[in-house]
């Protein structure tokens, strides 16, 4: 069995967190495997996980009335995933939070999910893990936007 503080340690998203704080991070852990076609999260379920990808590639899509799953991200090895558990976006703290994406392995994918409600629990007990994160986690949706934001420009439009 592998090791999850090492592979904690390992992602990217987490380079350079604290040692203890790795610690902590492992009870809300678990190592899982996607094969091609499965889905990770769907669009409109609870928002429970929070994916770091390992390896493999997943295709983020929304459902377009009329044509179907579109895709409008690929993530892989290094990127993370699920990020509506947070509730950063939710008015209404008293309803659970929804995923607003399909997120589909495109390829063998494998990943740690930390349980969502375990890590707000854990973030909320140490509020220097919990700024540490969500300062992270802001640069991720800050990130995520500036991708959109070009895509919607259609800055890589090659003219005639």
């Amino acid at each position: 069995m592998e090791d999850l503080a090492r592979l904690l340690a390992a992602h990217p998203f987490l380079d350079g967190l604290d040692r203890a704080h790795h610690a902590v991070l492992v009870g809300c852990t678990k190592n899982v495997r996607f094969q091609p076609g499965q889905y990770l999260l769907r669009e409109g379920e609870e928002a429970t996980s929070f994916y770091l990808l390992r390896s493999g590639l997943a295709s983020l899509e929304v459902h377009v009335p009329g044509r179907g799953p579109v895709r409008v991200e690929t993530v892989r090895a290094g990127d993370v995933l699920g990020l509506s558990w947070t509730r950063i976006d939710d008015a209404d703290p008293s309803r659970p939070p929804r995923v607003h994406l399909d997120a589909r392995a495109l390829e063998p994918v494998a990943a740690l999910v930390l349980d969502g409600a375990c890590l707000y629990r854990k973030m909320e007990a140490d509020h220097d893990l919990g700024y540490v994160l969500m300062k992270r986690l802001l640069a991720l949706t800050y990130q995520r936007l500036e991708r959109v934001r070009l895509q919607r420009l259609d800055v890589y439009k090659v003219s005639p």
